[in-house]
């Protein structure tokens, strides 16, 4: 199944996709977020499809909001492919490099996303997201990890390296700016994706293929970096994990200019959907 939400920024309509038709799920939640996700929200949602109790839904032509409502917080992993740090000249971690971003940076797949005001180095990385679906604290070890998992979607993670590495102090000035975290279309679950480390993702701008990369080279693979968070804080129903980016970003050692007002940045992974977004200007 494929969950999404649909309609107006902060009026959204919770629906699934079950195939190529879309069914409407207003009558099981009023919105696709932790709490639904550990009501059973997902297991409920299919007992519905088969039973053909839910009613199809047209979305062609609607927006598309977040596939998750208000995530209660945005966990990332940092220079978790071994070609995205040889091209930042950055040891392989031996350890998940660990930074957050704020919730509300998560926007959807089409909006709008803000160039900060005085920016000069805002940059984009396609990610592969985890989407945790029951609370998981102290796993044993990462094969507990899959029972946490509501799904998985994809996330821009975009940044401004100038506040990440010229401001000084950590990481997240650069990553929390607004609107940087658009996420979507869907919240994809586990069985529809398969292995999370065999999938592929690429990002455009402007038409021009700037990362082509694939989850088999991360450093640490999904259900590991959900293991290894778990022994730090507690991941709850409806928390984001962006897993890292591959080769291919302008802070990299590819020469690729950074964003300006009127990019477009395209992002895709075959079983995870596409997202399509400008940028503009805070």
């Amino acid at each position: 199944m494929k969950f999404l939400r649909i309609g107006t920024a902060g009026a959204e309509r919770p629906a699934v996709m079950d195939g190529d038709t879309a069914f409407d799920l207003s009558g099981v939640t009023r919105d696709i977020d932790g709490a639904f996700l550990a009501d059973r929200g997902v297991e409920r949602t299919r007992e519905q499809l088969d039973e053909g109790r839910l009613r199809p839904i047209a979305v062609a032509g609607l927006r598309i909001g977040a596939p998750v409502a208000r995530p209660g917080k945005v966990v990332c992993i940092g220079l978790n492919y071994r070609d995205h740090a040889a091209e930042t000249a950055t040891a392989v971690p031996a350890e998940p490099v660990v930074f957050m971003k704020a919730s509300n940076t998560v926007v959807g797949p089409d909006d709008t996303v803000l160039i900060p005001r005085g920016s000069a180095k805002t940059d984009y990385e396609v990610e592969l997201a985890v989407v945790i679906g029951r609370t998981a604290r102290y796993l044993d070890s990462p094969a507990d990890s899959a029972a946490h998992i509501a799904g998985y979607t994809l996330a821009d993670d975009v940044t401004e390296r100038a506040y990440q590495h010229e401001r000084g102090g950590q990481w997240d000035k650069g990553k929390s700016c607004e609107t940087f975290n658009p996420l979507g279309p869907y919240l994809v679950t586990p069985d529809e994706v398969g292995d999370p480390g065999d999938l592929e993702l690429r990002l455009w701008v402007n038409g021009e293929l700037r990362q082509d990369g694939h989850t088999k080279n991360m450093v640490f693979g999904a259900h590991h970096v959900v293991w290894y968070l778990s022994q730090f804080m507690v991941l709850e129903p409806g928390d984001v994990i962006n897993t890292g980016t591959p080769a291919g970003v302008a802070f990299g050692a590819n020469d690729f200019p950074y964003l300006v007002k009127g990019d477009v940045v395209t992002i895709e992974s075959p079983r995870l959907g596409r997202q399509r977004h400008a940028f503009g200007q805070a």
